[in-house]
């Protein structure tokens, strides 16, 4: 895009950079004039939307070439390397190859069923023979490695006819001797089946998350207000943790940064025998199901070749059918065709913007439909959403520009010719762009430390072993028509999951009818203060917040970042001056704004309740415009040198981010124990005891400790960051849960099997309150941590 910006005259940049929507078709007029003069221009989007100048295509001597390295590491056994080399073949491999006899496909898919196979993944291994049957039906190597995987599995039936199939395919008689005693071998066959289907086909991850119902008395209606716009309320009462909404997406895209890892169509993370695009390198997904759905077409022989086996006994004729035949999948999977326009070979949709390629989905998907004119025209009224164009930064504004005319550019030149590249499609891209900036959903996937969750011994902790922990990774980002009407507060009522794809919203709290059902944009009290969430929802979502905690004075947004009193026997708390300054604003909000008297005594008591142990200065004037003084105690009028106090904060920080980087390499000893320790010491000497920094502190200290095998210690500093943040959210708040994950593990390695056992109950109360029933399905490694504290309480007692 910088190419194309030094394209763009000084004067015509500053127009598009301060243009407002009503403006649109003029500056998107004068940039395809100067574009499509310009043979800079053609040349750049040709690399992008030709698919014969991309490198996403198939690649047939790239494909042998990881092949043969793949077999270098097969037979020095580093089946990993293996693993990865037939996977990257299988990526590029074109469908048509031959690698001497036998299809290439074919052959990279039963070479990486014996790696998988020998690192033990049987059913993995088992669906790769699948695949290389469903190519090749005459394939007796593929055949005989189904045939040992389904004995060693138990399925014995199709065992036996997975090695008579072998048999009839192999030529010499030592080989079909030697097939004979391994048939004669398999035993109890005939009483002990499997289906087919429900190894093979079932057993992969697509379709397993299913989406749960909303009970038929829970109402919800889009209403629109002054200061907020669209947005949902409830028309009944609605009781905590109820399922309110559900909905798949209009359009999603994965991530960039999960490409490798997650499937491009469910988001759910890969298996080790990820199926690839067979007409293309960009996308892999976790089953045929997925690849079907997104407009995939199964890698399949088109010859018949089942006369070969025309002289077997009917039952094995059968049996190969079911496994070569591929319409199955057809008929059990509806075919969404969302990365079929992308299918060419061509870099666009690998090169641009997420936004941009979601946007190229929601564009593909309206025309496909019929419901899209061929200049987008009425793409606007289609959607029915928001957007903020107008208010956006002129940077954005002008990126905003040059995506979508090579975005559209693209489209119509790779995929879409009807497609018009004309100001009003570009125009309409542009909306779109913004439209999807301010209401597109990320979906997020919660990722335990490690690559499994494994649990520890009571008692038995490694010193290489990091402590249980969980992150949140976001795979991808959606547009939900309904779920973008949710409106934002730092202190939500409802609780977004996601099943796959699937958008699941689940109450919080009890919400009473009429009462605004709210999400969290991102910021939440607890997490940043005030000051903190106003600027980061106007710099991305364009408005200034004024919910209930960024309007009110609440106890976290006094103390997240606050300093502690110089009088070492006060609770009070000292703040520097740009958080004073917004806690004034709030005061002088709220006792300014009309209300009832009622209603305005009921939330000065609860702010008093809240905030008296910390700020009881504040009640002491109610009349006329508040001003907080910084560097001022707010409970018993102390003065504190904040500046000195900044400065020992980050030196003593400074030390305390060494930690990360000596935590990973595994030089967790007692002399960055005693760093830890003394670096917590002076954070306490200066920041507020209920101060965020401390509660990460304690945390890192928590981690040290375990890895250097302290585990009192862990569980004692462990135990501390819980406290503060239980004062920064509140005791029920999903962080606390994530971090009794934490807890729970150490106690688990220290023996603490009581206390492993309650601190269990207690996060799966929390996490049911926030996921429902799914929260041993989204969080896998919980029903093994509640099974291991049941059964450390069952030996101690």
């Amino acid at each position: 895009m910088e190419k194309l910006k030094s394209l763009i005259p000084e004067d015509l940049l500053q127009t598009v950079k301060s243009s407002s929507d009503d403006d649109l078709l003029t500056t998107t007029s004068s940039l395809l004039r100067l574009f499509m003069g310009l043979p800079q221009f053609h040349q750049a989007v040709s690399e992008l939307a030709d698919p014969d100048l991309g490198c996403c295509g198939k690649n047939e001597e790239t494909s042998l070439d990881l092949k043969r390295r793949g077999n270098l590491s097969f037979r020095s056994r580093d089946f990993h390397d293996a693993l990865r080399f037939y996977s990257k073949a299988l990526r590029v491999a074109p469908p048509e190859a031959i690698d001497g006899d036998k299809s290439l496909l074919a052959s990279l898919l039963l070479n990486r069923a014996n790696v998988l196979h020998n690192l033990g993944l049987l059913k993995e291994s088992l669906r790769d023979c699948h695949r290389a049957l469903r190519i090749d039906p005459c394939y007796a190597k593929a055949w005989y490695r189904r045939g040992k995987l389904n004995t060693l599995l138990g399925n014995y039936k199709d065992a036996f006819h997975d090695i008579t199939v072998s048999m009839s395919l192999e030529s010499s008689l030592a080989g079909k001797k030697q097939l004979q005693n391994e048939r004669n071998a398999i035993s109890d066959y005939q009483n002990k089946q499997t289906s087919e289907y429900d190894e093979c086909h079932l057993s992969n991850y697509a379709g397993e998350d299913h989406l749960p119902t909303v009970q038929t008395e829970v109402k919800l209606r889009c209403v629109s207000t002054k200061e907020k716009g669209r947005g949902m309320v409830s028309e009944c009462d609605i009781e905590l943790a109820s399922v309110i909404h559900i909905e798949e997406p209009f359009s999603v895209v994965i991530s960039k940064s999960c490409r490798e890892t997650h499937c491009h169509f469910c988001l759910n993370e890969l298996p080790a025998d990820a199926v690839p695009c067979p007409s293309c390198s960009i996308p892999v997904y976790c089953s045929e199901s997925c690849q079907i759905q997104s407009g995939g077409m199964l890698s399949t022989n088109e010859r018949d070749k089942h006369h070969v086996f025309q002289n077997l006994p009917d039952d094995i004729v059968e049996h190969i059918k079911g496994i070569t035949s591929a319409d199955i999948y057809y008929s059990e999977n509806e075919c969404i065709q969302e990365h079929q326009h992308e299918c060419r070979g061509a870099n666009w949709s690998a090169v641009l913007t997420s936004d941009a390629v979601l946007a190229g989905r929601v564009i593909m998907k309206l025309i496909n439909q019929g419901k899209a004119a061929t200049d987008l025209s009425n793409l606007q009224e289609i959607l029915e959403l928001s957007h903020s164009y107008s208010m956006m930064n002129p940077e954005i504004k002008l990126e905003l520009h040059l995506i979508s005319i090579v975005l559209i550019w693209c489209l119509s030149k790779s995929s879409c010719p009807d497609l018009s590249v004309c100001e009003a499609a570009v125009t309409q891209t542009i909306i779109l762009l913004s439209q999807i900036k301010v209401n597109s959903i990320a979906v997020v996937r919660m990722k335990s430390s490690g690559d499994s969750f494994k649990c520890i011994p009571s008692g038995n902790v490694s010193a290489k072993e990091q402590i249980q922990s969980l992150e949140q990774i976001r795979v991808g980002q959606a547009l939900y028509k309904t779920g973008s009407l949710f409106n934002h507060s730092c202190k939500p009522n409802i609780h977004l999951y996601f099943l796959s794809r699937g958008l699941v919203v689940q109450t919080t709290e009890f919400v009473p009818m009429g009462c605004p059902l709210e999400l969290s944009y991102g910021p939440e009290v607890g997490k940043w203060d005030c000051k903190d969430r106003i600027r980061f929802l106007e710099e991305e979502y364009f408005f200034h917040c004024r919910c209930r905690c960024c309007s009110q004075i609440n106890l976290s947004d006094l103390v997240i970042n606050g300093y502690c009193c110089v009088n070492t026997d006060c609770t009070g708390v000292v703040l520097d001056s740009n958080v004073a300054t917004c806690v004034s604003e709030k005061l002088n909000h709220f006792l300014t704004a009309p209300k009832s008297l009622d209603h305005h005594t009921q939330v000065w008591d609860k702010v008093h309740t809240d905030v008296e142990e910390v700020a009881s200065s504040l009640f002491s004037k109610r009349r006329g415009s508040f001003h907080i003084e910084p560097e001022i105690c707010l409970k018993c009028g102390s003065r504190s040198d904040i500046e000195n106090s900044h400065a020992a904060v980050n030196k003593a920080w400074n030390h305390l981010r060494r930690v990360d980087e000596l935590k990973n390499s595994g030089q967790a000893n007692v002399s960055l124990l005693s760093d830890c320790l003394r670096s917590i010491a002076v954070l306490r000497n200066f920041l507020h005891m209920y101060n965020k920094d401390i509660a990460d502190a304690e945390d890192k200290v928590a981690q040290v400790c375990y890895l250097a095998e302290e585990l009192l210690d862990a569980r004692k500093h462990c135990e501390a960051s819980i406290k503060i943040l239980k004062r920064l959210y509140d005791d029920e708040h999903v962080v606390i849960g994530n971090e009794m994950v934490k807890l729970a593990s150490i106690q688990l390695a220290s023996g603490d099997s009581s206390g492993a056992w309650k601190t269990t109950k207690r996060l799966s109360q929390i996490f049911s309150k926030y996921y429902g029933s799914h929260a041993e399905t989204l969080f896998s490694y919980l029903p093994c941590l509640k099974q291991e504290a049941a059964n450390a309480v069952n030996l101690s007692s």
